[in-house]
């Protein structure tokens, strides 16, 4: 239960202004946090690919949590099916560039936040050139081609990856960091070539629940908030499935492939 006390000035960084230790202040009050973590969180550069279903809570709650820089990758334009889950848009923006009405929400919530536009639709050479740039990377894209660009990108640049999916009424989730896990897989070793066309059917064409978009995208936020903390139990080398319908979670191993051909020349 909150309380109307607020936490005292971190110690450990002296340069938090009033407003940052009112603002933070239950994260501050975490003895998993405190001032230390809460000023890593403030350094941190995070990329979210996407800003839809997923990108939308995740970029929201990274903004609210105190992440001193977002970056967005988006080229597509605020639609009126997208409104039933993209919470970071508006009716008011329809027609708008998402990187722009995403942007503007977040600094709505949090105006202390740098959030960088990104409005393009990613190639390898944009991917190889952004990835280095940030700490983490966030991936909550449409298609399996984007998906692998970023992941591969990732494995070269040595950045963690955040990755989550969703279809209909079922999530996934996993955190992948082979560079720093030396048992830990990259998206490959669980997902080795793009499924052929047709296979995997998008939320355009099968459908999504909204609400399952917003929990998935929140895990995500909470997944990254802990890799940049160095708190918890990180979900590389787990895959955690989630079914609405039944509301059940499940978490499988996924075990690094000694042979794939991203992970295992680095």
């Amino acid at each position: 239960m909150e309380s109307s006390a607020t936490a005292d000035a971190p110690e450990t960084d002296p340069d938090f202004s009033e407003d940052e230790i009112q603002r933070y202040s239950r994260h501050i009050l975490l003895p998993e946090i405190g001032g230390i973590g809460q000023a890593a969180l403030r350094r941190a550069r995070v990329l979210v690919i996407g800003a839809g279903g997923l990108g939308s809570p995740l970029l929201l709650y990274l903004a609210a949590g105190g992440v001193g820089t977002i970056g967005i990758v988006d080229d597509d334009t605020v639609d009126l099916s997208n409104l039933q889950r993209q919470i970071a848009h508006g009716t008011a923006d329809l027609g708008s560039a998402k990187t722009q009405s995403a942007a503007a929400a977040a600094r709505a919530i949090n105006p202390l936040a740098d959030v960088v536009e990104h409005r393009l639709r990613l190639t390898a050479a944009e991917a190889e050139a952004l990835v280095p740039a940030y700490d983490i990377v966030c991936d909550g894209s449409d298609n399996f081609a984007t998906r692998y660009l970023v992941a591969d990108a990732c494995v070269r640049a040595r950045r963690t990856l955040v990755s989550a999916a969703v279809l209909r009424f079922e999530g996934q989730l996993s955190v992948f960091k082979p560079h720093r896990d030396p048992l830990g897989p990259c998206y490959r070793c669980l997902y080795p070539e793009a499924p052929p066309p047709g296979f995997a059917p998008s939320c355009a064409e099968a459908g999504v629940l909204g609400a399952v978009t917003g929990v998935m995208g929140t895990l995500q936020a909470t997944e990254t908030i802990k890799e940049i903390l160095g708190i918890g139990e990180s979900m590389s080398g787990r895959l955690l499935l989630w079914d609405a319908l039944a509301t059940r979670f499940r978490t499988i191993r996924v075990p690094r492939d000694p042979h794939c051909p991203v992970c295992s020349v680095r």
